[in-house]
């Protein structure tokens, strides 16, 4: 069995089909063989006299009803076997999904070193007169995800996708459970907003059709927004206590 074994679990459910479709056949043929042979014995009275079915042919008929059957159930267990198979590797593929998510949001620093790393960004940056800006992000989960495994998913792709859109020298730091933010060095007013459009389209694509997630962001400067880092931490603060 194992050639017929060999089966593409993306066309089990097509191949679950034809099989009952096979097995309805088989036990129409076998029911109408079956009433086929009863026949001269219930009608013998009525029927004309007739040559009786050699013991050879009644034989092989049962054998064959036999045989039936086994492939049938084998092919039963084959696929359902297919179907455990398919429910384990998505298992497995949701828990590393999940595993390699935690893995991703742990590894990002919080609000306390974002806040050292702007008091030194905001000191460069007013020692050598260059601008310096903050992209927060803040996402909320549908309700079919908050509070669920697919929800931390959802946070880690979106991480993902902030962590694509850095620069060598950007730093990402998740402020709260739902919010992000982004450190830019030497980044003007209107490069920001490029690099913040860039972010809410690669979120867009993370979201999914499903719509996992909808999210805000928003972006600040120096020197066209704030003039000092407490403003520019405020701000974040400020964004990040918001509820989702």
């Amino acid at each position: 069995m194992r050639v017929f074994d060999r089966i593409d679990p993306e066309t089990i459910e097509r191949r679950h089909w034809q099989l009952s479709i096979l097995s309805l056949g088989m036990i129409l043929i076998l029911a109408v063989g079956m009433a086929l042979l009863m026949y001269p014995a219930v009608f013998a009275h009525r029927a004309a006299a007739t040559a009786p079915p050699s013991r050879t042919l009644y034989f092989s008929f049962c054998a064959l009803c036999v045989l039936v059957v086994a492939y049938l159930l084998n092919r039963q267990y084959v696929v359902h076997q297919l179907r455990a198979k398919v429910v384990e590797e998505k298992r497995e593929i949701a828990n590393l999904r999940e595993s390699a998510s935690a893995d991703l949001l742990g590894t990002l620093l919080g609000f306390s070193h974002f806040q050292d790393r702007l008091t030194m960004g905001f000191r460069r940056a007013a020692q050598i007169c260059e601008p310096l800006s903050l992209v927060l992000v803040r996402l909320k989960l549908a309700p079919m995800f908050a509070n669920t495994p697919e929800g931390l998913v959802a946070l880690g792709d979106a991480a993902r996708v902030l962590t694509t859109k850095l620069r060598g020298e950007d730093s990402l730091y998740r402020l709260s459970s739902h919010v992000f933010g982004i450190v830019l060095p030497n980044t003007s007013a209107a490069h920001v907003k490029g690099i913040a459009d860039r972010v809410a389209e690669g979120l867009t694509d993370a979201a999914g059709v499903s719509n996992r997630f909808s999210f805000e962001n928003r972006v600040v400067n120096y020197p066209d927004d704030v003039t000092t880092a407490y403003e520019m931490e405020q701000i974040a603060g400020a964004f990040s206590a918001q509820k989702a």
